[in-house]
């Protein structure tokens, strides 16, 4: 059996279904189907809001439910209700049969056991009194606003969940996890003259409030956000044109996770509407160029102990080298594509269906210095901070607008910009890295990936990278 922690007290005992009649009627739901499951949530979420030096808002709130799937080939049934009771899981389970009615499937065998345990069990919106959180927002704004007479609107705020999940599957197989997940962000206003300029910071993870309460790191926030800001008043406009640019560590990955990530998921490569499609085996980025997917990383904000199918998450090669190795898999377009499922099953939520997501993905490190790969370039981009960004799945083209820029003028970091935005094509980019460096970061624990309008926590990752030609949308006319 796989990784069970204690949570048939909520589920069961507490919420009043029977387990023995629930496993009854899944095994009586997915019978003839090839694969599908019982997926149990409760979850706890807590979302405090400081602004204008007040607290603004606080909120707390509980949500409990179901969500059961029959799969029959490509077609797959699904009926969700926030009523953990015997009825409506019948009445679930006479929808999804509709699904695989005719159809003589053989059941998909259960997913691996495991008993890796990622990250902590505790609830984190117990860990700490809510007024010792608020106390902490408040003391935040106190200590930006004595060190900087230029501030003009200082904004924090912590967000924190605790879910509880079990898995059911035909033949009486279980697996659960219990996640915690907290994050603390700050943001800050400058004004010199005229000019107001923003900066803002952030992390979380996988673990309770007083790994992000303590005075040491609220305030390495805290200033974060207020040199950001700083950088920005100083900033000139930037110069439009395709040029080098260099990549920064850590938070940059995001370009890598969307602009490459995202075609690296089964479910677009399974259609054929991917840009990787069809390409495993085949060089699809620059030689050093090798591209990870993680979920197995303790206390990370994408990591999982096991995926919303019950699959255990693994640590997925996905390009090696620059060869296209593999892709992020859950059951149903594994079983289609004739490969293994990766523990890449995600769903935002039991009212969702679950689909191939990322989990924590970084590139590995190379064996340049960044001030070796900074000193290569003449005059180019070093692009530290993004912001938003979009991509194409089909044609990999992306657009990312980045938050801290400089120009690289004689091989050093000179003057911030301003409205930098990067514009360019994801297999393209990865063709062009030509130097890439040994300092290799995860991000703060921050991310959040959108698809399919579900969003799921997620983490990224790089050492500094030098890409040889990117388009940049500037400002300077």
């Amino acid at each position: 059996m796989s990784h069970l922690p204690e949570t048939d007290h909520i589920f069961f005992e507490r919420a009043g279904l029977d387990r023995g009649r629930a496993q009854a009627l899944l095994d009586d739901a997915l019978a003839g189907a090839d694969d599908g499951e019982l997926f149990l949530e409760y979850r706890q979420s807590e979302a405090l809001s400081w602004d204008d030096g007040r607290l603004k808002s606080a909120s707390f709130d509980t949500s409990q439910g179901f969500g059961l799937r029959s799969i029959a080939g490509e077609a797959a049934g699904y009926a969700h209700a926030s009523d953990l009771s015997e009825a409506a899981l019948r009445r679930a389970a006479d929808t999804v049969k509709a699904v695989h009615a005719g159809h003589s499937g053989t059941l998909q065998a259960a997913p691996p056991g495991t008993n890796q345990q990622l990250y902590t069990s505790e609830n984190p919106l117990n860990a700490i009194p809510f007024e010792d959180k608020v106390q902490v927002l408040s003391a935040i704004d106190a200590f930006l606003r004595d060190r900087d007479e230029r501030i003009r609107q200082v904004s924090a705020s912590l967000l924190g969940s605790w879910q509880a999940v079990q898995i059911l599957r035909a033949g009486g197989e279980r697996s659960a996890d219990i996640r915690p997940l907290v994050r603390l962000n700050v943001s800050v206003v400058l004004q010199d003259g005229e000019r107001l300029e923003s900066g803002s910071a952030g992390a979380g993870g996988r673990f309770v409030f007083d790994r992000l309460l303590q005075e040491e790191d609220w305030q390495a926030l805290a200033l974060e956000a207020l040199r950001q800001a700083e950088v920005n008043l100083g900033s000139v406009d930037t110069p439009a044109g395709e040029m080098p640019v260099v990549l920064g560590p850590g938070w940059p990955g995001v370009l890598l996770h969307e602009a490459v990530g995202h075609g690296l998921e089964g479910d677009f490569n399974r259609k054929r509407t991917s840009t990787f499609s069809d390409r495993i085996g085949e060089q699809v980025a620059s030689k050093g160029v090798t591209i990870v997917d993680d979920g197995t990383i303790a206390d990370r904000r994408g990591s999982l102990t096991v995926d919303d199918e019950g699959t255990p998450s693994g640590r997925n090669v996905l390009i090696e080298d620059g060869i296209l190795i593999g892709y992020m898999q859950d059951r149903q377009n594994a079983r289609l594509m004739g490969m293994k499922p990766t523990g890449n099953g995600r769903r935002q939520s039991y009212a969702h269906i679950p689909m191939p997501r990322m989990t924590n993905t970084y590139m590995l490190n190379g064996s340049h210095s960044r001030e070796e790969i900074l000193a290569s370039v003449k005059n180019g981009l070093y692009a530290v901070n993004f912001g938003g960004g979009q991509v194409d799945i089909t044609s990999g083209k992306f657009t990312f607008s980045c938050t801290e820029a400089y120009l690289i003028e004689d091989g050093k970091v000179g003057r911030p910009v301003k409205g930098a935005t990067l514009i360019g094509n994801g297999p393209e980019v990865m063709n062009r890295v030509t130097m890439v460096g040994n300092d290799m970061a995860l991000d703060k624990g921050i991310g959040t990936c959108g698809k399919n309008g579900q969003g799921v926590p997620v983490g990224v990752g790089q050492p500094s990278m030098l890409v040889s030609a990117i388009t940049v949308g500037g400002t300077a006319t």
